[in-house]
C-alpha cells in the first residue's frame, strides 16, 4: 500500500529542490492529470485548496458515459471520445463502475422509433467498448422494469445501457494511484502566487498549508493550471488583466427513497421543457433525480440549490412518475457548478449550446491552463494536458500509459453491498473491524457504514475534516442530510482520536457541518 499520509507528503515538499510538473487543482482532471504525470516518471506535486473532488467532481449526475443529448447535438467527436474512455474505465476500475440499464419511456410511435435510431447509432460508435445493446420493450415491459412510470397513452419504450460510478470514491482513488507511482499529492493547501523567471516564464508558485499556516515556496519546470470553475481565479495570479475563460453553470440533484423508481434501471427523459435530458437514477440504494442546468454569474465552493431548479426537477418528475416525489420526499439536495466556457459578450449562448469537450491554453509565460471536459473523459485530458506540458517544459518525452493502469482498489470480484466501492481495500477494512469490536458498529442505523471506514478514511484517505469523510469518503450527506447529522457526532469522535485532536476541535468540526447540513436539507 502507498504511504497516502498528508504528514509524509507535506516533507516531501521540502526534499524536493525543483518539480517537473505542478498541478493546481484536485479535482478529477488535476488528479488524473497526477496520475499521468507520476506513471510517465515526472516529480510530480499536486496542491489542493480544499478537499479532493470537493468542488464539481462529488457533485455529478453519477455517470460515466459517452453523453446522448451530445449525439443529438451533433458532437460526434466528443461522444466517440467519451464512449472510448468509458470502455477504459470499465477495464481500469471496474471496482468503482458499473453497467447500468437506462430506460426511455415513450408516450409516440414516433419517439420510439426516433430514440431507437439514435442509440442504435451510439451502440455502434463505443465499437469493441460496447456494453449492450438498445432495444425496444414493449408497455408492459417498461411498466414491469419501472413500476411508477406513468401507463396513460405509453407506448412502450426503449432500453439502452451506459455506466455509473461513485465520483468522489473516483476521485480518491485517483489520488492514492498516484500517489504510488511517487507523485506528491496535498489537500487544504492555497496556491497564493505564480513566480516567474527574469524571461518572464512560469518557474514556480507558493502556497499556504491551510493546517499550520505555514508558507512554502517550490520551484517548477511546468505549471498546470486544473482548478475547474476557479480557473478564471489563477489565471488572475498569472495576469491581474486577465479576462474571465469560463461562465459557470448549475446543477442541481435531489435525493429521494428508491420506491419511486424501482430496483434496477434507471429513467432517462430525453427532452424536458427547458432542453436538457433528466436522469433518475439508482445510486447507493437510493434515486439520484437530476439535473437541472442554470447559467450563473458566480462561483463558489458550497453553491447552494434554488427553489425554481428543485421545482423543475419536481415538476418534470410528476410527468413521467406516478407516485411522483413531493417536497416531503426528499432525503438530501445537492449542487454544483460546471466550468463553461464564457460565451462571447456579443454572441452569449445558453449552456446547453456549449460544448463538453476540453480546451488546454497555455499563456505566453508557459501555465497550462485545462478547462471544460467531464468525468468519463478525465484520463485522456490528462494526456493531452501532460502532452503539452512536456512540449512546455521540455521535459523528457515519455509513452502515456494510462489506457492500460489499474486505479488504486482495482478488483475484478464483485462484493456485496456498498464494499463494492472499496475494492481489494474492503477486505483491509473489515479485518480492521474484526480487530475491535468498537469498529464494527454502524454509525448509523439506516446504514451499512461501519466506524471502521471512518478510521480507514483518516489513515489512508487523507480525510481531515467530518465533511471529508460524511461527504466524500462515505457519501452520507449526498445520501440524507438528516441521517448525516445525526451520524456525525460518533463520527466526529472517532476521527478527533485518530487525529489526536481536542474537545474545542470536535466541538468546531460539529457545529460547522451542521450548517454545511443546511445546504443539503429541504424544507417543504
Amino acid at each position: 500500500m502507498s504511504n497516502f499520509k498528508r504528514k509524509t507528503n507535506l516533507e516531501n515538499v521540502n526534499k524536493t529542490s525543483k518539480w517537473d510538473i505542478v498541478i493546481i487543482g484536485g479535482g478529477a482532471t488535476g488528479l488524473g492529470i497526477a496520475v499521468d504525470a507520476a506513471s510517465r516518471g515526472f516529480k510530480t506535486l499536486l496542491l489542493e485548496k480544499y478537499d479532493f473532488a470537493k468542488a464539481t467532481s462529488s457533485r455529478s449526475t453519477k455517470l460515466v458515459h459517452g453523453g446522448v443529448r451530445y449525439l443529438a447535438n451533433g458532437d460526434i467527436k466528443l461522444v466517440y471520445s467519451a464512449l472510448h474512455e468509458r470502455g477504459l474505465i470499465f477495464q481500469n476500475a471496474p471496482h468503482l463502475a458499473k453497467i447500468q440499464s437506462f430506460i426511455i419511456p415513450c408516450y409516440t410511435f414516433f419517439s420510439k422509433w426516433k430514440y431507437l435510431i439514435g442509440l442504435k447509432i451510439y451502440d455502434w460508435m463505443a465499437g469493441a467498448y460496447r456494453i449492450g445493446t438498445s432495444r425496444f420493450l414493449s408497455s408492459s415491459q417498461v411498466v414491469a422494469k419501472l413500476h411508477a412510470v406513468k401507463q396513460d397513452n405509453l407506448k412502450g419504450g426503449i432500453i439502452y445501457y451506459d455506466g455509473q460510478f461513485d465520483d468522489s470514491r473516483f476521485a480518491i482513488n485517483l489520488a492514492q494511484t498516484a500517489n504510488s507511482l511517487d507523485a506528491t499529492i496535498l489537500n487544504y493547501c492555497d496556491v497564493n502566487a505564480i513566480h516567474k523567471d527574469t524571461n518572464g516564464q512560469v518557474c514556480g508558485v507558493s502556497f499556504t498549508d491551510l493546517e499550520s499556516n505555514q508558507n512554502f515556496e517550490v520551484k517548477a519546470k511546468t505549471v498546470i493550471n486544473a482548478t475547474g470553475i476557479f480557473v478564471d481565479d489563477i489565471l488572475k495570479l498569472e495576469s491581474p488583466v486577465h479576462k474571465n475563460l469560463v461562465r459557470p453553470s448549475q446543477g442541481t440533484h435531489i435525493v429521494i427513497d428508491k420506491k419511486f423508481l424501482g430496483e434496477e434501471d434507471a429513467l432517462m427523459i430525453p427532452e424536458t421543457n427547458d432542453g436538457r435530458v433528466l436522469f433518475g437514477v439508482p445510486w447507493h440504494d437510493h434515486i439520484l433525480l437530476g439535473t437541472t442546468d442554470t447559467p450563473l454569474d458566480i462561483h463558489t465552493i458550497e453553491p447552494r440549490p434554488l427553489e425554481e431548479e428543485v421545482d423543475f426537477i419536481l415538476e418534470t418528475a410528476k410527468n413521467y412518475l406516478n407516485p411522483a416525489p413531493s417536497r416531503a420526499d426528499i432525503l438530501s439536495v445537492f449542487a454544483g457548478l460546471r466550468p463553461l466556457a464564457a460565451p462571447d459578450e456579443s454572441n452569449p449562448a445558453s449552456t446547453k449550446e456549449i460544448s463538453r469537450d476540453h480546451k488546454l491554453i497555455s499563456s505566453k509565460s508557459g501555465l497550462i491552463t485545462i478547462t471544460g471536459g467531464k468525468w468519463t473523459t478525465y484520463r485522456k485530458m490528462a494526456e493531452d494536458t501532460v502532452n503539452k506540458a512536456i512540449q512546455i517544459g521540455k521535459l523528457n518525452t515519455a509513452p502515456c500509459i494510462t489506457k492500460t493502469l489499474k486505479i488504486h482498489g482495482y478488483l475484478q470480484e464483485k462484493q456485496q453491498g456498498h464494499w463494492q466501492i472499496y475494492g481489494s481495500d474492503a477486505k483491509l477494512i473489515q479485518e480492521l473491524a474484526q480487530k475491535d469490536p468498537n469498529l464494527s458498529q454502524k454509525i448509523h442505523p439506516k446504514f451499512d457504514y461501519i466506524a471502521a471506514e471512518v478510521v480507514w478514511a483518516v489513515r489512508n484517505e487523507m480525510a481531515r475534516c467530518l465533511e471529508d469523510v460524511l461527504a466524500r469518503r462515505i457519501r452520507m450527506l449526498f445520501l440524507d442530510a438528516k441521517a448525516a447529522m445525526e451520524a456525525a457526532p460518533l463520527v466526529v469522535q472517532i476521527m478527533s482520536k485518530e487525529l489526536e485532536q481536542s474537545k474545542t476541535w470536535e466541538e468546531e468540526q460539529l457545529e460547522q457541518f451542521l450548517i454545511l447540513c443546511k445546504n443539503y436539507t429541504y424544507n417543504s
